[in-house]
């Protein structure tokens, strides 16, 4: 049995029935009126112009000048009310979800609410369709659905964990975020502009979204309201619910309807604002103690409301006072509440405690393999490795022939099939190499967490990766590929010992390692999509090739660093197979056998690490390798790593390398990242994985 200490759902459930306290609970909201109001007077006097707070209050007194109320009019006024709507209705939709998921850790982003609702608007946009403010609500509305539906199908309706929730909603918004992405690069000229809008930003042209928009929220506030009461006998369970009077399913069903609805309203309004349905309703929950009744659903709501107006306007206000009024218009909001949102994330998963036994390790349900079925299946990997690597050879936007590679490896081939072949060369050979690192680097985490849904990106390795490197691109755009890969190394291990430390509370909880790793990845997707937007915000092929990863342009110098990881790093995990056998177990085993588990986890974590710094220097970020080919190893081989490591690192070799050359010859001349392929086949994979093994809510 798992549970978050607090604020968790035990706090809820024991408090939800109090009686309310009516002065401390108006005394709250009065303080948080005052708030939102001051906040809203300093949001007003910022911006790109001239206007400053004395020409807004000469305008309030009637003596004003023209253009002092047409900036207020047509820029301020729009983007202050924009906040405020997106902050009541992710405020609202947030608390929604924490108590149908019973998980404090819903939200409207952990859920895949926001991700689904920025892929059906781009779908539309990217096909040319211009709609109109309420009927691309509507589409939003459905993709957050759909997004919603399923995420709390596979996590057993949130009620089976934080983990995994986090999981489920983590697998589902990247594989909706390959797609999207896809369709950016895909419909350039259609979608241009949506990569800063689909980090949430609250730039307003006019008050035609806003206005619309306000009755579908106020649709979604009065709904909740309504089925405010249900939702505290909810809190004490669907049988006590039950018992009590409640129609539990018609219940759960209403609620995701008005909490994607809220959703979706702020997505069409801003674009997806970052953690904001996560963040409000646990700054109330932390005054919930002082405030008695404050955690009644009648009460909590509208706090919750309140407070996601506050978390939005102080990141929007924070980000102008620091950056200027420019960067208002440039950056997001929404990476500005994302990175609230990932500390609030990671302090969340700090209290989380694992208080029951050890979970079912990764490979035993893989049963046992003969070394015959070892050796076939590792020739038959062997041989597709090398069909592979010769039809990537081959493909691309010019088809060559076999016998033009053999010409080419005995110098005779003709300069335009050398200049080809010299280009593609390295590509292949950097995606093979990725593509083994990252699957060894999968194997290792997957070992040393006991889950079989870890990998490198999920505990934020990759993500630190990518923020080194994109930072060693904005500083020297000429830097040495040794350079980039030594920063990215480093950075990996800083993101790697952060989250090691940081998950360190008495004993290391593969749970808790993974949720905050987490929060760590999504903090270092914020900061790089920071750099970029703010460094040169119209490169949107620099922020695809580090977030979707890519081998174009790929030289062998750049390759060279994961070939060496490789040769290091590798002997040391196959040296320790053996301890992680042992680790993929429990921890009480490998003490009793002699095995110094922290010297252990530790080396093992570090090479994972190291390898993964250096496929994400070479290609950028490239996910989902290391989740899917440990696990198809342990299908096909067992769960013995010495039988695993050369499987998995075969499969991902293969895997790499089939979507570098889908993606440079499916839509040739064009190329899409071999990342967005990789996440598109691996990210079904785990969505098989968690429905295979979900437990059905009782």
């Amino acid at each position: 049995m798992t549970q978050v200490t607090a604020p968790g759902p035990d706090v809820q459930v024991s408090e939800a029935l109090q009686p309310v306290r009516r002065l401390r609970v108006a005394s709250v909201f009065v303080i948080a009126t005052v708030a939102v109001v001051l906040l809203a007077a300093v949001h007003l006097t910022q911006g790109t112009s001239s206007v400053n707070a004395g020409d807004l209050l000469r305008l309030l007194v009637g003596q004003g000048t023209d253009n002092s109320a047409n900036v207020l009019i047509a820029s301020r006024l729009p983007r202050l009310l924009a906040g405020v709507l997106v902050g009541v209705a992710l405020g609202f939709a947030g608390a929604g979800l924490q108590s149908l998921a019973r998980n404090p850790l819903a939200s409207p982003d952990t859920l895949g609410v926001n991700a689904g609702a920025y892929l059906a608007v781009v779908v539309v946009a990217a096909f040319g369709v211009s709609l109109p403010v309420l009927p691309a609500g509507g589409v939003a509305f459905l993709g957050g659905l759909a997004a919603a539906v399923l995420v709390l199908a596979l996590s057993a309706g949130g009620s089976s964990g934080p983990t995994r929730l986090i999981l489920a909603g983590s697998a589902v918004a990247m594989a909706l975020a390959g797609v999207t992405t896809l369709l950016l690069l895909l419909y350039r000229e259609e979608t241009v502009g949506t990569f800063a809008w689909g980090a949430g930003t609250l730039v307003q042209t006019d008050l035609r979204a806003v206005t619309q928009m306000t009755a579908v929220v106020a649709v979604g506030i009065i709904g909740s309201m309504l089925l405010a009461p249900k939702l505290d006998l909810l809190g004490l369970g669907d049988d006590t619910a039950s018992v009590l009077g409640v129609h539990v399913r018609r219940v759960r069903v209403l609620i995701t309807l008005l909490t994607v609805l809220l959703s979706a309203a702020a997505v069409t309004v801003a674009g997806p604002v970052g953690f904001v349905g996560l963040v409000a309703p646990v700054l109330v929950r932390l005054i919930a103690p002082l405030v008695p009744g404050l955690l009644r659903h009648r009460v909590l709501l509208p706090m919750s409301g309140l407070a996601g107006v506050l978390v939005v306007l102080s990141a929007d206000v924070v980000l102008r006072a620091v950056l200027g009024g420019q960067a208002g218009v440039e950056i997001p909001t929404g990476v500005m509440t994302m990175m609230v949102g990932a500390v609030v994330l990671v302090w969340l998963a700090r209290r989380y405690r694992d208080s029951g036994p050890s979970r079912t390790p990764g490979g035993a349900s893989s049963g046992l393999r003969s070394v015959r079925t070892f050796w076939i299946v590792t020739g038959v990997l062997v041989v597709l490795l090398v069909v592979a690597g010769v039809l990537a050879m081959l493909a691309g936007d010019a088809f060559l022939r076999t016998g033009d590679v053999v010409n080419w490896v005995n110098g005779q081939s003709g300069r335009a099939i050398t200049y080809v072949l010299d280009q593609r060369f390295p590509r292949v050979l950097s995606a093979v190499l990725c593509g083994a690192a990252l699957a060894i680097a999968g194997t290792t985490v997957q070992a040393v967490c006991r889950n079989p849904l870890a990998e490198p990106g999920i505990l934020g390795i990759t993500g630190g990766a990518g923020v080194g490197a994109v930072v060693t691109l904005v500083l020297l755009p000429s830097a040495s590929i040794w350079l980039l890969s030594g920063v990215a190394a480093l950075a990996a291990l800083g993101t790697f010992a952060l989250v090691y430390l940081v998950s360190w509370r008495g004993g290391l909880s593969s749970d808790r390692l993974v949720l905050i790793g987490v929060g760590v990845s999504s903090g270092a997707t914020a900061i790089i999509t920071l750099l970029i937007v703010a460094t040169d915000p119209w490169n949107l092929s620099m922020a695809m090739t580090w977030l979707s990863g890519s081998t174009y342009g790929r030289t062998l110098p750049q390759v060279a660093p994961v070939a060496i990881a490789l040769l290091v790093f590798t002997p040391v995990v196959v040296h320790a197979r053996r301890e992680l056998d042992l680790l993929a177990l429990d921890d009480d085993v490998p003490r009793i056998l002699g095995v110094r588990l922290e010297r252990t986890r530790l080396t093992a974590l570090l090479c994972a690490a190291l390898l993964t710094a250096a496929a994400v220097s070479a290609i950028g970020v490239v996910g989902f390798v290391g989740l899917v080919a440990p696990h198809a190893a342990r299908a096909l081989v067992g769960g013995r790593h010495t039988r695993i490591l050369p499987v998995a690192a075969l499969l991902g070799a293969i895997l790499v390398s089939v979507a570098d050359s889908l993606g440079r010859t499916l839509l040739a001349p064009a190329q899409i990242p071999a990342g967005l392929l990789t996440a598109l086949i691996g990210a079904p994979y785990f969505v098989y994985l968690l429905w295979r093994t979900r437990v059905p809510n009782r």
